[in-house]
């Protein structure tokens, strides 16, 4: 599968953050995963609380590598205050504090009609076809 996203484009996986250091892995997993199959996008994880890296510092390190286009990928099921006004709110200041870069914030991945199929096909035990290991 090749990538559609632009020369110059990283990818941050946003989530919650918790004090359980466990918690954090399948976020990780994501972010290894993403590097195994597109070694070319750069990709970084970033915590809203309780887990580091927050997402100013992930930002700050994504830009060293001389990115001049970020997307921000809500790792959220569902859409509540945090997706819904907390993270818009801090992409507001990223844009201003870092207007050399463009900040692409998507929807939450639970939005996301391929993770709605992946979910139902889980639940039925017929997701086989998803996994290539």
């Amino acid at each position: 599968m090749t990538s559609c996203l632009h020369v110059n484009t990283g990818v941050v996986l946003f989530a919650h953050g918790s004090r359980d250091p466990l918690w954090r892995l399948p976020i990780d997993a994501v972010a290894q995963r993403m590097a195994q199959q597109w070694p070319q996008i750069p990709v970084a994880v970033a915590f809203l609380e309780l887990t580091q890296p927050d997402l100013p510092t992930a930002v700050e390190e994504m830009m060293k590598q001389g990115l001049s286009h970020l997307r921000i990928v809500p790792m959220f099921l569902g859409v509540g205050r945090h997706a819904r006004e907390d993270l818009p709110e801090m992409v507001k200041h990223l844009t201003l504090a870092h207007p050399q870069v463009a900040f692409e914030l998507l929807p939450a991945i639970g939005e996301h009609p391929a993770m709605t199929d992946l979910l139902a096909r889980i639940a039925a035990g017929q997701e086989a076809q998803y996994i290539d290991d």
